[in-house]
């Protein structure tokens, strides 16, 4: 009787301990997906999904500062949240080295609007209603001008827009006190 070939297959059912570790890893992995998340994560997944549909809310409505590549998905709203604060940071530490006279305020609220290209470059700045505050919208050119460059987009923004537009209220003065106040596009200050 010839011998069988089922001799020289090595036995399937041991493990060599590398195997044997990777396959615990993958079962333990498995186990861990499979239990339900920590309150607070589930919270911080459910503030996120927010945030994500306001913004997709915002782009329908026009209002969104972003203006966007065609047929791209939009950023995450982190991401523009972020780079946003610090374009107006730069904004602020610049505007500490450029001269304003304080007593210049007018009594009418006024607007300019600023667009950045994605390489950080400034495209545009316009000013939207100069009511009596044109000390003022010369300062704000001059904070813009000085900042700019700003950052280029990070990739996640750059991917999906054209540029990013900002608009500034001047406020007739409260206190003397100085800030930047951005409202989305289409609104008026």
């Amino acid at each position: 009787m010839p011998k069988s070939t089922a001799a020289a297959v090595p036995d399937s059912s041991q493990w060599f301990k590398g195997g044997k570790n990777d396959m615990q890893q993958f079962l333990d992995d498995l186990e861990a997906q499979a239990r339900p998340a920590p309150a607070l994560a589930q919270r911080a997944l459910a503030m996120a999904h927010d945030q994500g549909r306001q913004q997709a809310r915002n782009d329908e409505q026009g209002t969104a500062v972003l203006e966007r590549l065609p047929n791209t998905p939009p950023p995450p709203p982190f991401s523009l949240d972020f780079y946003v604060d610090g374009v107006v940071k730069r904004l602020n530490r610049s505007a500490a080295f450029v001269r304003n006279d304080p007593r210049s305020k007018g009594m009418r609220p006024a607007a300019v609007h600023f667009r950045i290209h994605p390489d950080g470059r400034l495209k545009t700045f316009k000013v939207l209603n100069a009511g009596d505050q044109q000390q003022e919208i010369a300062f704000i050119k001059s904070v813009v001008e000085r900042a700019a460059p700003f950052a280029p987009f990070p990739p996640d923004i750059a991917r999906s827009a054209r540029s990013l537009g900002m608009t500034i209220c001047i406020q007739p003065g409260h206190g003397g006190g100085f800030g930047f106040s951005r409202v989305a596009d289409g609104s008026s200050c």
